[in-house]
């Protein structure tokens, strides 16, 4: 079974734009969201079939992965004009990340085996959707960080170019650590899948 998992495509909304006479601080605001799918099948063969062909489809990869985690990067920036400068006013950057993950409506039916390979796998997909939500998350705090810490300048023109360059480069350096993440996890995924199934087999065989 090859890695399944699909690259988090992420999408930088037009910060809003408005002129107001008032300074407050500001916080990265995450909101995560899951769903699922069904799938159904009666055999390792079938799962893999099943997940390959029934899960979400992502526009980075151009097809269906048997789980996959939707960015989407959005906010509001207010400018603030004093003394003939333009500084930056209230702030919010949020990050939205919707997890989409496979439900086995056979579960409760399945041989022992089965179900521990099931259980191994769909727990790797969450925890590997999981990780793609966090890398976000952690990109929308640097964003905000950035945003806040811009010094005043001439004009609000200008700093609206110096709010569009760090916004662009918080776009990429996400979108490159969400690459370099799935490069690492495909290289390692039957050795973690192995680790994973070795214990579970372990507790199994001791009672735990």
């Amino acid at each position: 079974m090859k890695l399944p998992y699909g690259l988090a495509p992420a999408a930088l909304a037009s910060l809003f734009l408005l002129t107001c006479t008032h300074q407050a601080p500001a916080q990265a605001i995450v909101r995560k969201t899951v769903s699922y799918f069904s799938i159904g099948g009666h055999t390792a063969e079938d799962l893999d079939r099943e997940l390959q062909t029934a899960g979400p489809f992502t526009n980075s990869t151009n097809s269906r992965h048997p789980g996959a985690t939707k960015i989407k990067f959005d906010g509001e920036l207010n400018y603030v004009q004093k003394n003939g400068r333009c500084s930056i006013g209230t702030i919010k950057v949020i990050v939205k990340a919707h997890m989409i993950l496979p439900r086995w409506k056979y579960r409760r039916h399945a041989t022992k085996d089965l179900a521990m390979i099931w259980d191994a796998l769909s727990s790797d997909i969450e925890r590997h959707e999981a990780r793609h939500a966090e890398i976000a998350k952690q990109h929308a705090h640097w964003l905000d960080n950035a945003l806040r810490a811009l010094p005043p300048m001439a004009n609000c023109s200008v700093l609206q170019d110096k709010v569009a360059q760090i916004s662009d480069e918080a776009i990429a350096a996400h979108d490159k650590d969400q690459m370099r993440f799935d490069r690492v996890e495909a290289i390692n995924f039957e050795r973690r899948m192995i680790r994973i199934l070795q214990t579970r087999l372990q507790r199994s065989n001791t009672g735990k």
